[in-house]
């Protein structure tokens, strides 16, 4: 029952919505497959999320969270401790690029997502707010702190910036999957054009 619960079966929720964009994508996850992954009824959906469509965004960021997390871990990670700012850097490129294309379906929705909300204008703000938590998200990772610590500005400048680079840089990955970039050369084009604004 929906809300029999209330917790659990939102979590579940949340995961099954998860594993059906992993296997199916955005427009293809009904709501009869998130329900069924989840182990609940077709009747939570609304009841904990109000669509499907607001369900499966909220997945799909949970999803881009976690990876983002991952990467994040590539940049103050324990395991290599000689390695510097830039080298965990460029570590992380390559661990979220070769995430994207081992996942394109999922990162091809994530493109899909301001489609959707141009369609449907009431997801406008939940999108809004996914790319104020990406941007404080982003922001922490790079400059190694917590996000509470996270000022307006920094998720406006580098919080931003690196969100700009990451939809940029996978798209260019997709796209050319045989030839994807690499996090050398994100790390060298950065600094290319940092010099060029000096």
């Amino acid at each position: 029952m929906a809300g029999g619960n209330n917790k659990g079966n939102r979590e579940a929720l949340l995961d099954g919505a998860k594993r059906c964009l992993l296997e199916k994508g955005f427009d293809r996850s009904s709501v009869r497959d998130i329900a069924a992954a989840a182990g609940v009824s077709t009747a939570a959906i609304g009841y904990h999320f109000g669509s499907r469509e607001k369900l499966l965004f909220q997945a799909l960021f949970a999803l881009i969270d976690e990876w983002g997390d991952r990467s994040g871990r590539a940049l103050v990670s324990a395991d290599d401790p000689d390695a510097d700012v830039a080298q965990r850097y460029v570590r992380s490129w390559d661990e979220l690029i070769a995430q994207a294309l081992a996942h394109p379906d999922l990162w091809l929705t994530s493109v899909d997502l301001f489609m959707q909300a141009r369609r449907n204008p009431e997801l406008l703000p939940q999108l809004a707010d996914g790319m104020r938590q990406g941007r404080t998200g982003s922001a922490a990772t790079i400059l190694s702190v917590p996000e509470g610590e996270i000022s307006d500005e920094a998720a406006g400048t580098v919080g931003m910036v690196q969100m700009a680079l990451m939809s940029g840089v996978v798209i260019q990955a997709l796209a050319d999957p045989e030839h994807p970039p690499t996090g050398a050369s994100v790390l060298a084009g950065i600094r290319a054009l940092a010099e060029l604004t000096q």
